[in-house]
C-alpha cells in the first residue's frame, strides 16, 4: 500500500491543508472525530481521492489493563466511517491505577513510555492482539518520544519493536522526530534503532518539529522541522523506501506557505537519501517496506501473559504516574530531575489542552489562568477526560473564592453551572472531595 506524502489534518488548518498541492493523504486524530459524521473538509478531501487515516491517542496499549472495548469499538467505527486502509496508535501507556492496584484511576493526559522489558512486552503483545481482533483494518503502532527512561530495561528500542512485530505481525509507524528526541534526551542512537527494527513492517513515517531547552528536547509539534530530524529521515530513507511520509503539526500553526515549504524539504530529503544505501551487516534489515505478514495480523502462536505480569506492570506504572501527577515519591531508579521535567510537561499540556477544550476559562481568568491551573494540577491528578478536568478546575477556583473580580466570578459561576447542571457544591461535598484528594495523593 503506497500512501505517498501527507500532512496531519487539524481543524485549525483545514483550509490550508485543502489548498496544499501534492497531498496524497492526511491523518486525523481519531478521538477528535465524531463517530457518525465527518467535518466538511475531510468529506471534500475524500471526494478528491485523498486517503484519511485515523490516528488514535487514547487506547494506552502499553498499559497494564487490557484495552477498553468501548474505545476499541469507537476506533473501529471511525475506521469504517473513513474507509481507511489502516488505523494507528502508540506504544505507550496513558493511564494507571484502578482494579489491578486497588487504587484510584489516574490519567496522564499524554503518552508515557513503557519499559523495554520482557514483562512489558508480554502485556503489550496481548493488548495488541486484542486490538487487532477488534479492528476492521490493520493496525500500525508508533514509537513515542520520551523525557524519561525506565531503570532495568532489557531491550533496545529496535529489539523491542522487532520482537513486537515478530509476535503480533503488527505494522509500525516510525516517527523520526521521536528517534531524534530520544537521542538528545536518552542518548539512544537513531541509526542503531533503524538498523535493528524490522523495516519491512513500516506502514508510514512521521516527521515533526520540536525545540531544545536546557539540554532537553521537547517534541512540541509546534515548531518547524529541524535539520537533525531531517537527517534521521534521510537515515531511514537510505535503508528503506517507506510507503508514506507525513508532516505533523499540532499547535502554533504557520501559514500554508510555510507548511508547503516544510513538505518540500521532506520531499527533497527523501530524493537525496534515495541514492544512498547502507551496507547490510549481519542481522541488519534493509530493503523496501511492505505490509507486515498477514496484513497486520499475528503470525506467531499467541502466548498467554504469565501470571502476575499484569499486576507487576500495573504497580510499576501506577507508581510512576502517581509521582508525575500526584506528587508521590519517585520510584527507585528513576532520574529525579527528569521526572520533574516530565511532571511539568504533563501539567503544561493539561493547561494547554483545557484552554482549547474550554477557551472561556483563559478568557475569564485572563493572565492568571495558566498559573492558577498549574497550581491546581500540582495536587489534583486528572481522573477523567479534559472536559471533566476543565469543570473540576473551574469548581476548584470557585470553591477557593476566586476569581477576585466579582464580574469574572459571576461569569465563571454561570459557565460552570451551564455545563455541570448543578450549583457549586456545599460544605459537606467539599469536605468529601478534599478527603478524596488526600487519598489520591498518598
Amino acid at each position: 500500500m503506497k500512501l505517498g506524502i501527507g500532512i496531519g489534518w487539524r481543524p485549525e488548518i483545514a483550509d490550508e491543508v485543502e489548498a496544499l498541492a501534492g497531498i496524497d493523504w492526511v491523518e486525523a486524530v481519531a478521538e477528535n472525530l465524531c463517530a457518525d459524521h465527518l467535518p466538511d473538509s475531510l468529506v471534500r478531501l475524500r471526494e478528491r481521492g485523498v486517503t484519511v487515516v485515523p490516528h488514535g491517542v487514547a487506547l494506552g496499549l502499553g498499559g497494564a489493563d487490557r484495552p477498553d472495548p468501548g474505545r476499541l469499538a469507537s476506533l473501529a467505527a471511525r475506521a469504517e466511517l473513513l474507509g481507511t486502509p489502516l488505523v494507528t496508535e502508540h506504544i505507550a501507556f496513558v493511564r494507571a491505577g484502578g482494579p489491578l492496584t486497588a487504587s484510584p484511576r489516574l490519567e496522564a493526559g499524554h503518552l508515557l513510555p513503557v519499559p523495554r522489558t520482557w514483562d512489558a512486552l508480554d502485556v503489550l503483545c496481548e493488548n495488541v492482539r486484542i486490538a487487532q481482533d477488534s479492528l476492521p483494518v490493520p493496525l500500525a503502532l508508533e514509537n513515542i518520544a520520551a523525557l524519561i527512561s525506565w531503570p532495568g530495561e532489557e531491550l533496545t528500542e529496535g529489539q523491542f519493536l522487532a520482537e513486537l512485530v515478530e509476535r503480533t505481525g503488527v505494522r509500525l509507524l516510525i516517527d523520526v522526530a521521536n528517534l531524534h528526541t530520544n537521542h538528545v534526551n536518552l542518548g539512544q542512537d537513531p541509526a542503531k534503532a533503524l538498523d535493528e527494527l524490522p523495516v519491512e513492517a513500516i506502514a508510514y513515517v512521521h516527521v515533526a518539529g520540536g525545540v531544545e531547552k536546557n539540554g532537553v528536547w521537547h517534541d512540541t509539534h509546534a515548531h518547524p522541522v529541524s535539520a537533525p530530524v531531517l537527517e534521521v529521515l534521510a537515515e531511514l530513507r537510505s535503508r528503506v523506501d517507506p510507503p508514506g511520509v507525513l508532516l505533523e503539526r499540532d499547535d502554533a500553526f504557520p501559514p500554508g506557505a510555510e507548511l508547503a515549504g516544510e513538505l518540500d524539504a521532506i520531499r527533497a530529503t527523501l530524493r537525496r537519501a534515495a541514492t544512498v544505501r547502507v551496507p547490510a551487516a549481519a542481522g541488519e534489515r534493509t530493503g523496501t517496506a511492505a505490509p507486515a505478514p498477514a496484513e497486520g495480523r499475528a503470525t506467531a502462536e499467541p502466548v498467554p501473559v504469565p501470571d502476575g505480569t499484569r499486576d507487576r506492570t500495573a504497580v510499576a506504572q501506577t507508581a510512576l504516574l502517581s509521582a508525575l501527577v500526584a506528587g508521590t515519591p519517585a520510584p527507585e531508579g528513576f532520574d529525579h530531575r527528569r521526572l520533574r521535567v516530565q511532571s511539568r510537561a504533563l501539567a503544561g499540556k493539561r493547561a494547554d489542552v483545557v484552554a482549547k477544550v474550554a477557551p472561556e476559562l483563559p478568557e475569564i481568568l485572563g493572565d492568571g489562568y495558566r498559573a492558577a491551573f498549574l497550581a491546581y494540577a500540582g495536587s489534583r491528578p486528572m481522573s477523567g477526560g479534559y472536559r471533566r478536568d476543565a469543570l473540576d478546575f473551574a469548581e476548584h477556583v470557585l470553591i477557593a473564592g476566586g476569581p477576585a473580580d466579582p464580574a469574572a466570578r459571576r461569569r465563571l459561576t454561570y459557565w460552570w453551572q451551564d455545563r455541570s447542571g448543578a450549583r457549586p457544591p456545599g460544605r459537606t461535598t467539599r469536605l468529601v472531595r478534599a478527603a478524596r484528594a488526600v487519598l489520591v495523593g498518598k
